[in-house]
């Protein structure tokens, strides 16, 4: 610990920009990602992925792959191992059922795995696997009238407050439309990879994964060990998004292979492969009806919400979700619906439900502040609920007003021109949009130690993972704070399932739980350091568990804020549209490191943009595949398409919570998309209710409006 003096001079660690801790690393290539490690006859593996999209395997012929030199063996489901249906960290999960039996559920499900003595002798080897299908009718279609919708049977499917009916009668201004957005991908910078294998009857596993501890229970889980014979690492991740917070195939079939060939195994996904494999974002349909007095005032919120789910097993997009906290009105009706599909199964992606849920109901609430002759920001201002609009509980801060107000004076939205289609720049037509944004601020209960050096140091371990967000860096400045003692001290260890139980890098979450865990380490090590104290040569350690911690937080709305401004430039000969500026002002908690905080909140809104004008996945009806499922075909902003992005916040810290903190690593992209569509209305006096807004839609709308 710092003497009193010392602390004294010490500006407090939170709250000030530091780069990261393990930047230069990172820049000079000393950081070695799950695939660059390299063990004593490592060998590789190659994943062999189905060409139909519903049918069984009738035949696999392998012995001629068997029989190419440097094959070490071909896993199917007829000599793979068995995994158990047990639960794991967050329940049973069968898209890692492979190898298991001879069903295919769709394309791009994994029949084999080649292991190789080499990467090349793998691939080439897989690619001339010969699999025999017996093919099936699919349906890989999405539509919101799919005869095969239901609404999913737990609680929080659907809300309902209120005579949503007959406020929608009573209502002066009745908004009634709907909005879709199409499938989206997400592709990290490093693919997945891992590495397997067993190390003094422990099975090892280095993995690009966004939570340790969790996929190493589900190793544990699926291959009937006890958890404590399974180590998962994974010190540097090159980003997740959400598509690699739980165990995915790499991994599990890394693990069946070093168990066959008795050798480390690694596994990495392809581009292609990573489309299928990891999850995304299904397309939705989204009706919305609004109902309001004269003056804009919400009497009626309506939020239906579709979407489609794979048949391996139950994923909903919760987009309806975001409109049970940001409006208030008499009556409030929410619903997510799914229809199951033959396609992968769809999982988090930055922002789940709430990303494409802001395009719908920031959309409707821009249509009904026109149709209103009300300005947009004054119309969200005017419906802020005083508590929970669905729950009534309490939320535990709410800025959302303050950062309206504050967005609106840097973006100068006093000087906008109400009007739609009158300003122009030759053969630009130019409009400025806003939009809410809101995201849960979640806490899960974690574990954490810290070890007081011989030296003067302290050491912290806690299973956090740092994908790009620079969480590490976060954790030390948090970890000096509570012990008060210059960042240098600290020396942070992260990543390793080894170090206990903790939340994964994901819905917003992370920083937030791990820093409860690390501030309650710190007390309990306060309780047993005295002043003079001589510390012994290996430390004095202790753990921290923020159970205690977190209970309290319970029966409050939990939720980061913001507003987003965007101003948009549309070329009417050509329907081309350029986001010349974008804003974002968010009240999100506390700021830990506001370096990169910024950076994340900008990354979101580039990703928000992109939502806009770029992304979208088509698949094939007669195949059941994805038409140009990789970087190449998929498209997305690039550097050219992003202009001038601030992002800042308003001073706030939850006084619910020890440490201030709520969470900002999704809540950039949430009305971001909304913001820009709505700026192109104003831009041409065009409505665009469909995702991404491009070049041929824009010309096809305004030639309709044309008549």
């Amino acid at each position: 610990m710092t003497t009193t003096t010392e602390a004294t001079r010490l500006a407090g660690a939170v709250g000030v920009a530091h780069t990261r801790v393990e930047g230069l690393d990172k820049v000079t290539g000393a950081a070695r990602y799950a695939a660059e490690h390299h063990f004593t006859e490592l060998a590789h593996g190659w994943l062999v992925l189905s060409t139909v999209a519903r049918g069984r395997i009738t035949g696999i012929d392998s012995a001629p792959v068997e029989a190419m030199p440097g094959v070490l063996a071909v896993l199917h489901h007829e000599n793979a191992p068995r995994l158990e249906r047990a639960s794991g960290f967050f329940g049973p999960d069968p898209t890692v059922q492979v190898l298991q039996d001879d069903r295919v559920p769709h394309v791009g499900w994994p029949v084999a795995l080649v292991v190789a003595e080499t990467p090349e002798v793998a691939r080439e080897a897989a690619e001339s696997l010969v699999v025999h299908y017996e093919q099936e009718p699919h349906d890989t279609v999405f539509r919101a009238e799919h005869p095969d919708t239901y609404t999913p049977g737990d609680d929080s499917s659907e809300t309902s407050k209120g005579d949503l009916e007959a406020e929608l009668a009573a209502s002066a201004v009745v908004v009634d439309e709907w909005y879709t957005t199409p499938e989206e991908h997400h592709n990290a910078m490093e693919p997945h990879g891992a590495i397997a294998r067993w190390e003094d009857g422990r099975l090892e596993v280095i993995d690009t994964t966004q939570g340790a501890f969790a996929t190493a229970q589900d190793l544990a889980a699926l291959l009937s060990l006890d958890p404590s014979s399974v180590r998962v690492v994974s010190e540097h991740v090159g980003g997740g998004f959400g598509s690699k917070g739980l165990v995915r195939p790499h991994s599990v079939l890394a693990a069946m292979a070093a168990t066959v060939v008795h050798r480390p195994v690694r596994v990495v996904m392809t581009r292609r492969q990573v489309f299928s494999l990891v999850g995304h974002r299904p397309a939705t349909a989204q009706r919305m009806r609004l109902g309001a007095d004269a003056d804009g005032r919400l009497r009626a919120l309506d939020h239906q919400a579709s979407s489609y789910t794979s048949r391996v097993m139950e994923y909903v997009e919760t987009s309806a979700a975001i409109s049970r906290v940001l409006y208030g009105a008499d009556a409030h009706h929410t619903v997510n619906r799914v229809v199951p599909l033959d396609v992968p199964t769809p999982r988090w992606m930055r922002a789940p439900g709430e990303a494409p849920g802001s395009f719908a109901v920031e959309s409707a609430m821009d249509e009904l502040a026109q149709r209103c002759g009300v300005d947009p920001v004054a119309l969200r201002i005017r419906n802020e609920p005083a508590v929970g609009p669905v729950s009534g509980l309490p939320f535990s801060s709410r800025s959302t007003v303050a950062c309206f107000e504050e967005g609106a004076r840097r973006f100068g939205w006093g000087e906008r021109d109400p009007r739609p289609a009158v300003r122009r720049e030759g053969r630009w037509l130019l409009g400025t949009g806003v939009a809410a944004a809101t995201y849960t601020a979640g806490v899960v209960p974690s574990t954490a130690s810290v070890t007081a050096e011989a030296g003067g140091d302290f050491t912290v371990r806690i299973t956090a993972a740092d994908i790009g967000t620079g969480a590490r860096t976060a954790l030390v400045q948090i970890a000096a704070d509570a012990l008060e003692v210059p960042v240098g001290r600290i020396r942070m260890r992260i990543a390793d399932s080894d170090f206990g139980q903790a939340m994964l890098a994901g819905g917003s979450t992370g920083t937030r739980s791990w820093a409860h865990a690390i501030v309650a380490a710190v007390a309990e090590l306060r309780a047993v350091l005295v002043p003079g104290m001589e510390i012994p040569s290996d430390g004095i350690t202790v753990r921290g568990n923020s159970l205690d911690a977190v209970r309290g937080l319970a029966n409050l709305e939990r939720h980061s804020f913001g507003a987003q401004f965007a101003e948009a430039a549309v070329d009417i000969a050509t329907g081309e549209v350029r986001v010349r500026r974008m804003l974002g002002m968010f009240a999100a908690g506390r700021v830990v490191n506001p370096l990169t905080a910024r950076s994340q909140l900008v990354g979101g809104m580039v990703w928000g943009l992109s939502m806009a004008l770029h992304e979208e996945a088509h698949r094939d009806p007669a195949s059941g595949g994805l038409v140009g499922g990789d970087l190449a075909g998929y498209h997305i902003a690039a550097n050219a398409d992003v202009p001038l992005i601030e992002a800042d916040w308003v001073n706030e810290v939850d006084p619910h919570d020890p440490t201030g903190i709520k969470g900002l690593g999704e809540i950039g992209i949430v009305g971001a998309a909304a913001a820009v569509a709505n700026a192109v209305w104003h831009a041409t006096g065009v409505r665009h209710r469909q995702l991404p807004i491009r070049p041929d839609r824009v010309l096809a709308a305004a030639a309709a409006e044309r008549g």
